[in-house]
């Protein structure tokens, strides 16, 4: 079995009751909403890589203003024909940051293709990935403890 492990960066961006988010191609067709950030490169500073991702996918330019958390999901797949099986580890830092300059702008040739504001209480009702729940939590949650699940 192949393992792998990446790491990634993602800010909660909120502002006047509005959290910003990216669009990004769902598996299976159609769209979700994700949080800005994504994958460190080698020797990259994870502060230095949610400021990057953030820029690149919404045209932003933010302060990184603490460190909400971290979320760890494994995903094995099976063996399928050819491709081997793969033990797949995801560590996903999750910063609170805030708008500091830029001007808001879609992602060209990334991978997401739109940035927007929603509203906090519009979120539940959006199509969206599960770490945009997770990020939430902890941001709403910030400065109290919360116990491992």
């Amino acid at each position: 079995m192949r393992k792998t492990l990446r790491v990634a960066a993602y800010a909660i961006c909120v502002r006047q009751g509005q959290l910003l988010l990216a669009r990004s191609p769902a598996a299976g067709g159609g769209h979700e909403w994700v949080l800005p950030g994504g994958g460190m490169e080698h020797g990259e500073d994870p502060y230095d890589t949610v400021r990057r991702e953030v820029n690149e996918e919404t045209g932003y330019h933010i302060e990184v203003t603490g460190l909400l958390g971290v979320d760890s999901l494994r995903r094995p797949t099976p063996r399928r024909h050819l491709r081997p099986a793969i033990d797949h580890h995801s560590v996903r830092l999750l910063y609170e940051g805030h708008v500091t300059g830029g001007e808001l702008r879609h992602e060209i040739g990334g991978s997401t293709d739109m940035a927007a504001w929603h509203d906090l209480t519009d979120v539940p009702s959006l199509r969206r990935v599960g770490l945009v729940d997770v990020g939430l939590g902890l941001w709403r949650g910030r400065g109290r403890s919360f116990p491992r699940t």
